[in-house]
């Protein structure tokens, strides 16, 4: 009785091994494909989250744009955007990340590029122009009128983190002789961090058309200001 239960575990096992060693390979390749295809769809919702709630913000403003009109806008359910976002401020992040990130790559590719340094200097001008021109300025006012908000507050280390990488590129491009060798690339973060006194600023806003037109000029001076004498 024994050696018959022992023999029936024993062939179960050996069932069990020649299973395994022959299928279980394309059991680990179904999977490893179903998780890669999962995390394929789970990108195409994300980034088609990411356009939306940009295209909103942009238009309408951080506050006035509601989670449903984001989820309607990138045909997503609510349920799928809190799986991939906790709220509606951290996708805010997510966007201004990827907007500073684009712009770092295109302002590098501009400093390197092989051109004079006056043509470089319109480009950057046309780049900050092409960044702030879809942006509305209550936009502008949600973020930098909300003094202390979490949003705020990571756009200003953002900001910085991106301006203190500007000035790596500025170094640079001083080395070899773009931009003056007197000019000091600090003074862009000086001027950068009173950006939002400007902005704020009743008088100097009327001015203009719009505040990306005040932008765009505050822009101007700067890029102009640091061209090589001999210019």
């Amino acid at each position: 009785m024994k050696k018959i239960i022992f023999k029936k575990i024993f062939v179960t096992f050996i069932c069990i091994y020649y299973f395994f060693r022959n299928f279980a390979p394309y059991f680990v390749i179904y999977t490893s494909t179903d998780l890669f295809m999962e995390k394929k769809k789970k990108s195409r919702k994300e980034a088609h989250i990411l356009h939306a709630g940009k295209e909103l913000f942009w238009k309408f403003g951080f506050k006035k744009v509601s989670v449903e009109e984001i989820c309607d806008n990138a045909k997503v359910s609510k349920m799928t955007f809190y799986r991939l976002f906790p709220n509606k401020t951290e996708l805010a992040k997510k966007v201004m990340d990827g907007v500073i990130n684009e712009g770092m790559v295109k302002f590098r590719e501009i400093l390197t590029a092989d051109c004079p340094a006056s043509e470089k200097m319109q480009r950057i001008i046309a780049l900050k122009a092409e960044g702030t021109q879809e942006m509305s300025q209550v936009f502008i006012e949600d973020v930098y009128n909300e003094a202390g908000s979490d949003l705020q507050m990571y756009v200003l280390t953002k900001s910085k983190e991106a301006w203190e990488g500007v000035i790596d590129e500025f170094r640079d491009a001083q080395k070899r002789g773009v931009f003056r060798e007197d000019f000091r690339p600090e003074l862009l973060l000086s001027l950068s961090k009173n950006m939002t006194t400007v902005l704020n600023d009743p008088y100097l806003t009327g001015l203009y058309k719009n505040p990306q037109e005040l932008i765009l000029e505050l822009t101007r001076i700067m890029a102009y200001g640091i061209a090589p004498h001999n210019m």
